[in-house]
């Protein structure tokens, strides 16, 4: 597994620092969360913030902007420019030499399932105009599962392979957020899995916690080959690498 863990543990402090961090110790990888300092309005075009990903022999994520966002809205408006900043984020994993994007899938406000499905195909449309912008990039645009919660799209397997089967776009599976769902192998078997993120919970609500923290089946980390801890705090981010690599270890993985 080439495991690497997300700079939001590491939030607000500077690229080179963080980059510095994670080389030091011994990540293959990182993933930059497009917020707050690390927009691309903030950060597209300016070198010297960018540059340093170029100078790190590590692999690049990035997670776009999810605050307010939500590529399923059924107000159009929203919708629309939910497409934009993510494309803009496309553009800014461009720069940074990024290998793929996570997006999430969007929400619904309320549970009726014709919502749900008109929700579901306006993601698809969301979705094929993302995988065109990326065409000419070398990132690829990776929606992510979600929670097990009525209002969120992507909780369930048949919706992500249904969208990547008809969009071509790529797929992040958060382990965290399987725990929470029933039948959770079948997220597994979901074609063009580009990387995992990686925390616990106890498998009743989104907790974000350090990894042996909750009730997270570590015999799920087998799937994982690209793996992204993604927790607030780097300290627990540093708990969770040794619980990871103690348990590939053990099962000579």
């Amino acid at each position: 597994m080439k495991l690497g863990f997300s700079l939001l543990s590491l939030f607000m402090k500077d690229v080179d620092e963080m980059l510095s961090i994670a080389e030091d110790n011994g990540f293959d990888s990182v993933e930059l969360l497009a917020e707050g300092p690390y927009r691309p309005d903030e950060m597209l075009g300016n070198k010297e913030i960018t540059e340093p990903f170029h100078s790190y022999d590590l692999d690049i994520y990035m997670h776009a902007v999810n605050v307010d966002i939500n590529l399923a809205s059924l107000n159009q408006g929203i919708r629309k420019e939910s497409v934009k900043q993510t494309k803009d984020c496309l553009d800014l994993a461009d720069e940074i030499g990024a290998i793929g994007i996570t997006a999430h899938p969007g929400k619904i406000g309320r549970p009726e399932k014709y919502l749900r499905d008109m929700a579901l195909e306006f993601l698809t449309e969301s979705t094929h105009e993302l995988v065109a912008y990326a065409e000419d990039k070398e990132a690829k645009i990776s929606i992510e599962n979600m929670p097990e919660r009525f209002s969120y799209l992507g909780n369930r397997a048949y919706e992500l392979e249904n969208l990547t089967n008809e969009t071509g776009c790529s797929i992040t599976i958060d382990l965290g957020h399987v725990n929470t769902c029933e039948d959770q192998e079948s997220f597994f078997k979901i074609p063009n899995i580009l990387y995992n993120h990686i925390n616990d919970n106890d498998g009743k609500k989104d907790k974000h916690q350090a990894i042996g923290d909750g009730t997270l089946d570590l015999n799920l980390l087998k799937h994982v080959k690209h793996g992204i801890i993604e927790l607030n705090n780097f300290d627990n981010v540093m708990k969770s690498k040794k619980v990871i690599e103690d348990f590939l270890k053990e099962n000579k993985l």
